[in-house]
């Protein structure tokens, strides 16, 4: 009897091992640091559950350059969009109590709720929101909603602005406010906020104990990693970010958490929507936000053993080496996140870092989901890194490009008083640019804390650098007609949105 107990702990014992793949055992930390090094990701926080158990929960690095403070696994990252499925799963549960249904019509809680199309107006559901089928471009109209003071019911009002160049339900683009205008249903339903009711309903039964709903005051809370980007800068090196204020648009990105609050949201996931023993949300709520709503590809990946990408109600749902993904990453100026799940392999994966211009993030979790779902080993990171660098040489060619024709200090094509006044773009409001030393500057009218510096070339180009570094730095052409100026495009990083935005002149300079 006791050698056949002990040949069965023996057995248990390899079995268990077995599930721990050695990529995880042997050479998680020594990859990780090494990546971190090679992305310049100054902190990182990680944890993986598999089998109902959390197996790895900690942090690699500092959270602030220049001091000690190390990242454990409660240190504090937005997770930008990981937040929507925080919100889809909210809406499929409202659904679930017969509050409200997710293929109601949005004009049915906001009566006057316009998009750009009259015909899409009248046909847009709850369920179009979550999944980006509105026909807009990826990233479009955000330059005027990311970090600006625009509250959420004027996001949700803009968007009849938002010119789409797809089709309605039938072309992919990611639109945050889609999400907000979906969020703010919430209260027409519940009474209670967004932040209310996906703390009281979701974040608080899960014990999320040190998880916030909302950006503001992120600077003074303990144990929170600092921002940094390698954007626009000619070394490589970090750079201190202000951080983001993106509580306008909390439905899709607001939510600031820590590893080991999320690996329990990870379990609920794998458990069909239990947690410590308790059915937290009914198994086809969970269900309900895993349905493919909008193909996102259906070609096999040359790089990942992967055939097909859809998107949920929050999640993309994909395959990778047989088995079914759900994932999502999340981007704000200083953080890149991403929160996993494969319930087919018990195996979540969550990954937090506060440098914004890498893909170490993503490449670690390819990592792990090859080691637990046998993909033979290649470098990740290694090779995006060496894929990547003639691209940050090319910004940083351009960089020294513009530096080097602001150096020539070429007489402006017309006075700078010429280019001074109050500019206006339907979408986004006002800008106002004003003479300022041997350059100009801009202030922008829902970016208060948010200003540029523009520096004479030649013809009637400027350089312009933004007080956020993220936001990047950019020629900038003004429109002129004999001597008069009649407008400028302004542009900001492809991290916010992709388009520049055309600026009319409607009042002079003073």
């Amino acid at each position: 009897m006791k050698r056949f107990l002990f040949a069965c702990l023996f057995i248990s014992s390899l079995a268990g091992r077995a599930q721990s793949p050695a990529f995880i055992t042997d050479s998680l930390d020594a990859y990780i640091r090494r990546g971190m090094a090679d992305w310049q990701i100054p902190g990182l926080a990680i944890a993986i559950v598999k089998d109902g158990k959390v197996v790895v929960s900690k942090g690699y690095g500092t959270r602030e350059i220049g001091r000690t403070e190390p990242v454990d696994d409660n240190t504090l990252f937005l997770i930008a969009s990981n937040t929507k499925l925080f919100t889809g799963t909210a809406l499929a549960k409202l659904e679930d109590d017969k509050k409200l249904s997710l293929n109601d019509k949005v004009t049915k809680y906001f009566p006057d709720y316009k998009l750009y199309d009259p015909a899409a107006t009248q046909l847009v559901t709850v369920r179009d929101l979550l999944c980006h089928r509105l026909g807009t471009k990826t990233f479009q109209g955000d330059f005027t909603f990311w970090d600006t003071n625009l509250p959420r019911a004027e996001v949700i009002r803009r968007m009849r602005l938002l010119k789409p160049p797809g089709q309605f339900r039938q072309d992919y683009g990611y639109c945050n406010s889609g999400f907000v205008t979906a969020g703010e249903i919430i209260p027409k339903v519940t009474g209670q906020s967004w932040e209310q009711y996906v703390e009281s309903t979701i974040v608080q039964p899960l014990g999320m104990t040190n998880t916030y709903m909302l950006t503001a005051g992120a600077e003074g809370r303990p144990n929170m990693a600092r921002p940094y980007t390698t954007s626009f800068t000619l070394d490589g090196k970090p750079v201190r970010l202000p951080y983001d204020n993106v509580d306008n648009l909390a439905p899709a990105g607001s939510m600031v958490s820590c590893v080991k609050d999320l690996s329990k949201w990870l379990m609920m996931q794998l458990d069909s929507g239990r947690f410590a023993g308790n059915q937290m949300l009914p198994w086809r709520v969970l269900q309900r936000t895993r349905d493919a709503n909008t193909i996102l590809g259906s070609r096999k990946s040359a790089v990942y053993p992967r055939h097909f990408q859809a998107y949920g109600l929050g999640t993309i749902m994909s395959d990778h080496n047989g088995r079914q993904v759900y994932a999502h990453t999340g981007g704000a100026f200083g953080f890149v996140t991403n929160t996993c799940f494969v319930p087919e392999a018990k195996l979540g994966i969550t990954i937090l870092t506060n440098q914004d211009n890498q893909n170490f993030f993503e490449l670690l979790r390819y990592m792990i989901l090859d080691a637990y779902l046998g993909v033979p080993y290649t470098d990740r990171s290694r090779f995006f890194l060496n894929l990547t660098r003639p691209e940050t040489e090319k910004q940083v060619q351009e960089l020294k490009a513009l530096a080097d024709r602001v150096a020539k200090k070429n007489k402006p094509a017309l006075p700078l008083a010429n280019y001074a006044g109050t500019y206006q773009n339907e979408l986004y409001g006002t800008i106002t640019i004003r003479p300022d030393g041997d350059g100009l500057s801009i202030a922008f009218e829902h970016h208060p804390n948010l200003t540029a510096r523009l520096d004479y070339m030649d013809g009637n180009e400027f350089r312009m650098t933004y007080s956020n570094q993220a936001f990047g730095v950019f020629p900038t052409r003004f429109t002129v007609n004999g001597n008069t100026v009649q407008g400028v495009e302004i542009k900001a990083s492809d991290f916010v949105e992709y388009d520049p935005y055309p600026f009319t002149k409607v009042t002079r300079g003073q």
